[in-house]
């Protein structure tokens, strides 16, 4: 049977048929005023990290959050709905079942003052597709088959499988940011530098000044023609922390005006309670689990002790003693909920497959189930198990997470676990160079839509980079984002999670809210099914 790769994560609302997707410049919630940033300023606290400005260069969400606020794309969802709409594509459709075509509004131009033209469309596409970096996202761009730029405003999308349900998200994704050709490199990832000094952005904003993961200074772009209208602060100055209680601290006191990005459970409990700021809370479309090195982790293929049944064993062992609702209560007081599946819940297709295959089948724990898994796999125990975990991505609450983690696997006496950590900027690359055998990951969605948390997840080749491969999986995934019946779709969904349920490459432990806290006098902090934090609707006074 074929084994097609199509890796795409972005999907739209099941049963959108593709002839149905036509989409133009004037559609439903363009908030464009035709005017220009107010002026003022305001400053974002966060603790997540950039790996590279460089589209091509990263796949992670302190890296995306800063490209959406600088760069354009062809399609965009504007505050307050998940759903795309053209940003600097005047039009975007289907024109057969396999080629889409959009076309671009007049006169756009980067900040630096080049033409924005569909010759920069072709570049940013080809570009992704030829660096192909491993920590990059140009496995979204699976179905591309080929691009090309018919006249200097109109690109035409080639696509490998018809009628993708998909392919209007991907153009908002991380994979799609707009690029400037005559600044960027065509086959190597650029350096921050030289795209800050080359002035590449047309987005909502510009970059003044850049620090890496220190600080970004943000200007209102005046040339920005996108759905998402003129920024409503003119400066915007972004502030890294490497210790969350110190943003807790600088936002209660008023030292910074909104803090997003990642405080930990009591933090937010205790601000709640404060009257000098406002939590906004929006839906949770976030996920955390334990990822699997097929290589490396126990009998893992390159383990001199290779063995499937048994690494499978040992796989399944740790899912059967996994405590969800412990770590919920315990270590995020309920702002992270167990998750039983791969896909969380309240989205089309979601289930609770992991419950039922696992532990004691009601969601709990089960050492006996577990014993059993590795005794019949001819597993001698305890397991050495090395598992690791990241302390300043995912919020200073992991260490504690995964402490929890290490004693529910301990106290069966069947593991003994080797717990360590590594800071973000090493550990996105240590985990693709098969340094880990099992580690902690955290999934934040660019859309609320179950491929998602599939297609980069679980496609022969996944982003994890963990050496997961079934070709029956895979072909499932191709076949549910072409799938134009919703019915159908749902069931092929749930199909793909009680397979990839059985393999095991992966254990989702929890899924969690978006949470921003701001001053009593910011405004316009939007949380919405888009998952995309837009400095350009905060306001303050």
């Amino acid at each position: 049977m074929s084994s097609t790769t199509n890796k795409r994560v972005f999907g739209v609302l099941a049963g959108s048929a593709a002839f149905a997707l036509v989409l133009t410049g004037c559609a439903a919630g363009n908030n464009d005023d035709g005017g220009g940033a107010s002026g003022g300023s305001v400053i974002v606290g966060t603790t997540d990290k950039v790996t590279f400005l460089d589209p091509a260069g990263s796949y992670d969400n302190g890296s995306f959050a800063v490209m959406n606020q600088v760069y354009p794309f062809l399609l965009n969802s504007v505050q307050g709905t998940s759903d795309v709409t053209p940003d600097i594509a005047e039009s975007a459709d289907f024109t057969s079942p396999t080629e889409y075509t959009v076309v671009l509004k007049e006169g756009l131009k980067f900040a630096n003052g080049n033409d924005l033209t569909s010759s920069d469309v072709k570049f940013s596409f080809d570009r992704q597709l030829a660096i192909a970096d491993v920590n990059g996202p140009s496995s979204l761009l699976g179905n591309l088959a080929s691009i090309e730029a018919t006249d200097e405003s109109t690109v035409v999308f080639t696509l490998t499988n018809p009628n993708d349900q998909t392919w209007g998200q991907i153009l908002s994704s991380p994979a799609a940011p707009i690029v400037d050709e005559e600044v960027f490199s065509a086959d190597s990832v650029t350096p921050d530098d030289d795209i800050v000094a080359g002035e590449a952005f047309a987005g909502q904003y510009t970059i003044a000044k850049y620090d890496f993961n220190n600080l970004i200074s943000f200007k209102a772009n005046p040339e920005y023609k996108g759905n998402l209208g003129a920024a409503k602060t003119e400066n915007v100055s972004l502030k890294y922390y490497t210790d969350a209680s110190n943003l807790k601290l600088d936002v209660q006191e008023g030292n910074i005006d909104v803090a997003h990005r990642s405080l930990s459970a009591t933090d937010v409990a205790d601000l709640e309670k404060n009257d000098k700021v406002k939590v906004e809370i929006g839906p949770g479309g976030e996920i955390r689990y334990i990822v699997f090195n097929f290589n490396t982790q126990p009998f893992g293929a390159s383990t001199p002790e290779a063995d499937p049944a048994k690494s499978l064993a040992v796989r399944s062992a740790v899912a059967d003693l996994i405590d969800r609702e412990e770590i919920s209560e315990q270590v995020y007081k309920g702002t992270y909920l167990p998750l039983y599946s791969y896909v969380p819940d309240g989205l089309t297709g979601a289930t609770t497959v992991l419950k039922d295959l696992y532990g004691d089948g009601e969601g709990g724990p089960d050492a006996d189930a577990a014993a059993q898994a590795l005794s019949e796999a001819g597993v001698a125990t305890p397991v050495a198990l090395n598992l690791q975990y990241n302390p300043d991505h995912y919020g200073e609450s992991s260490g504690d997470e995964y402490a929890l983690v290490k004693s529910q696997l301990e106290e069966s006496g069947l593991f003994t676990v080797n717990l360590q950590s590594t800071e973000w900027v090493t550990y996105s690359k240590d985990r693709t160079a098969d340094v880990y055998p099992a580690y902690q990951l955290g999934w934040f969605p660019d859309y609320s839509d179950a491929d998602n948390y599939l297609t980069p997840f679980f496609s022969t080749e996944n982003f994890l980079g963990n050496h997961y491969d079934n070709p029956a999986v895979n072909d499932m995934i191709v076949a549910q984002a072409s799938e134009t019946d919703a019915d159908a779709r749902t069931k092929m969904i749930e199909e793909i999670q009680a397979a990839v349920a059985a393999d095991l490459s992966t254990i989702p432990l929890l899924q969690g809210s978006q949470v921003a806290i701001t001053g009593t006098d910011v405004s316009g902090a939007t949380l919405d099914g888009s998952f995309k934090f837009r400095y350009g609707s905060l306001a303050k006074g």
